[in-house]
């Protein structure tokens, strides 16, 4: 772990999150660079978890976007097949400063002629498939990630020796920065709903939730960094499966070690809300004394019947490379569907 660190998972935050204050899983500071700085330097391909079917009343559109975000392709989507927007379907949302390769469904309609050739502002059909069903959020089985870290000649060969170390290892399955909004404003949001503010827009609501949520789960998951049991199994463990959101109590840690080693099972953390399986022993005691220095997120988000659920604590880059370039060092890499690739990155660089 980095122990020049300034987070301290323990203490209670200020009402403004900082962009960054976990703690990172590999020791040393990384090399300082940039991160992101045109869209063409992350790229984005989506991975869906089947294959088209080939007949079925909608149609799979395979769409490349830059500049664009998900919400407004979908309503452009929706004016071409002469659909409401709430009939397009898409598995989830996708940066917007990025190229990204992404996939939407529309009803096949007779208006929904020529497919291939719809495109608009930032965006264009790369590809059609008839299917089945509308796609919904959250079927998604990761996504492919292109990213170009801009770094000073001398630092570029360490990049890539903490890139192939976390290859080995994974890193702490944080979620990253814009769940919280600028400067951690979709958290103080929760707080003042929490605290009796009307927040009558229900997708403004659903970011606060998601934020508390996500805030609690991530300093569970700093305090395990900081001590060093992010990928190891406590008594007690409720252990995650690999790419799946099934889960099951640990009660023999010797006997689960090699599936831990393997990446075949995860230690996880709470997403909090109203009672749900988790830990027990050890593990529930970390998680209990991490969560009650914020008890007004926990009663708020139970107060509002947010069902609780867990969250892997660990993630494994999958399909890893990495080569230099003039200006930087290219990273490429697989993240199952929840990652993000903010969590990868911070460990390869300070920007």
């Amino acid at each position: 772990m980095n122990d020049s660190s300034p987070f301290d998972p323990l203490c209670p935050p200020a009402e403004r999150l900082p962009r960054d204050p976990w703690p990172r899983a590999l020791s040393g500071e990384p090399p300082a660079g940039t991160f992101r700085a045109a869209p063409e330097e992350f790229q984005v391909i989506e991975h869906l978890p089947f294959e088209p079917e080939g007949e079925g009343n909608h149609l799979l559109l395979r769409v490349r976007k830059q500049g664009a975000n998900t919400l407004h392709v979908a309503k452009d989507l929706a004016r071409r097949a002469g659909c409401r927007p709430r009939d397009v379907g898409y598995a989830g949302l996708k940066d917007r400063h990025a190229v990204v390769h992404q996939h939407y469904t529309v009803p096949a309609t007779g208006e929904a002629a020529e497919p291939a050739a719809w495109a608009g502002n930032g965006w264009q059909v790369e590809a059609v498939w008839r299917v089945r069903k509308k796609l919904k959020q959250g079927v998604l089985a990761g996504n492919a990630f292109r990213l170009f870290l801009r770094v000073a000649p001398e630092a570029r060969e360490e990049v890539g020796r903490r890139f192939e170390a976390l290859l080995g290892t994974g890193v702490p399955n944080y979620f990253g920065p814009q769940r919280f909004g600028r400067e951690g404003g979709n958290l103080a949001g929760a707080r003042r709903l929490f605290a009796g503010e009307t927040v009558k827009d229900k997708k403004l609501r659903g970011l606060y939730l998601s934020a508390a949520r996500s805030y609690l789960f991530n300093r569970v998951l700093a305090t395990r960094v900081a001590d060093g049991s992010w990928d190891r199994l406590l008594p007690g463990e409720y252990a995650m499966l690999a790419g799946t959101n099934s889960g099951f109590q640990v009660t023999d840690t010797a006997a689960e070690a090699p599936r831990l080693t393997s990446g075949d099972i995860h230690p996880s953390g709470p997403l909090p809300g109203t009672p749900a399986v988790g830990p027990t022993g050890a593990a529930a005691e970390l998680e209990v004394r991490v969560l009650a220095a914020e008890g007004e997120l926990v009663e708020g988000l139970q107060a509002c019947r947010v069902e609780a659920d867990r969250r892997a604590l660990r993630v494994m880059p999958r399909e890893g490379a990495w080569q230099m370039d003039p200006a930087g060092v290219w990273v490429m890499f697989f993240l199952p569907a929840g990652a993000f690739a903010t969590a990868v990155v911070r460990e390869l660089l300070t920007s």
